[in-house]
C-alpha cells in the first residue's frame, strides 16, 4: 500500500495514511466527534510520540493502557476523548494481533467479495456498519481494493463521486464538497426533528 491520501490535509500525516494500513484504520476509528482532519492526523501524532515512523499493532496492543492513554492526552490531544479512544485503538490492535497476526492489510488482502470485506470490517472493534462501509468505499475508490461487489457492499458511499465521506476526498475541492454534504445532512436531520415535534 503506497498511495497519496489527502484526509488529514497535512503532508506528513497523509503520507503515513497512504503507506500504512494500520494508520488508515486508526484514522478511520478516530473519525468521530472531532473534525476529520484532526482525526486523520492522529496516527502520525501517535507514531511520533511512540518514537517511530509507523504504527505497529503488536506494540500498541502490548502497551501499558494508562501510559498509552496519557500519550494520546498530551497536548495537543489526539482526540477530544483521548482516554476512551486510546482504549478503542488498543482493542482494535489486540483484535488484529489475535485474528490477523497484527497485519492490518490482511483484513482486506484476500477477500473474494465486497460482502465478505464488509463483514470483516464490521467485526473490527469500533467499526459499526456505517464506518465499515465508509472504509470499504475508501479502499475501493482510493486504495485499489475492489473485490467483486464492493460498491454495492459500501452502499451509498460506494457510488462514484458521491462526496458523502472521506472515501471521496482527494484534495481541497473534494474536501469542500464532502463538508457541504455533511452540513446539508445535518441541516435536514435538524429540520426533520423540529417538524416532528
Amino acid at each position: 500500500m503506497d498511495v497519496t491520501l489527502h484526509l488529514a490535509q497535512d503532508p506528513e500525516a497523509d503520507a503515513l495514511l497512504g503507506r500504512s494500513p494500520l494508520a488508515a484504520l486508526v484514522g478511520m476509528l478516530l473519525d468521530q466527534q472531532v473534525p476529520m482532519g484532526w482525526a486523520f492526523k492522529g496516527p502520525a501524532t501517535i507514531a511520533r510520540r511512540l518514537g517511530t515512523d509507523d504504527l505497529d499493532a503488536q506494540e500498541i496492543a502490548a502497551h501499558e493502557p494508562e501510559a498509552f492513554a496519557a500519550l494520546l492526552a498530551q497536548k495537543p490531544a489526539v482526540h477530544r476523548y483521548p482516554g476512551s479512544m486510546a482504549q478503542r485503538i488498543q482493542q482494535l490492535c489486540q483484535y488484529l494481533v489475535e485474528h490477523y497476526d497484527g497485519d492490518a492489510e490482511a483484513v482486506w488482502k484476500d477477500t473474494g467479495t465486497g460482502k465478505e470485506l464488509l463483514k470483516r470490517l464490521s467485526e473490527l472493534p469500533g467499526f459499526g456498519k456505517q464506518k465499515a462501509q465508509i472504509f470499504l468505499a475508501l479502499l475501493g475508490k482510493q486504495l485499489g481494493v475492489q473485490p467483486e461487489g464492493w460498491r454495492e457492499a459500501a452502499g451509498s458511499y460506494g457510488e462514484p463521486e458521491s462526496f458523502r465521506s472521506v472515501a471521496d476526498i482527494t484534495g481541497p475541492e473534494s474536501l469542500a464538497k464532502v463538508r457541504a454534504h455533511k452540513q446539508e445532512t445535518k441541516a435536514a436531520a435538524k429540520a426533520a426533528k423540529a417538524s416532528g415535534r
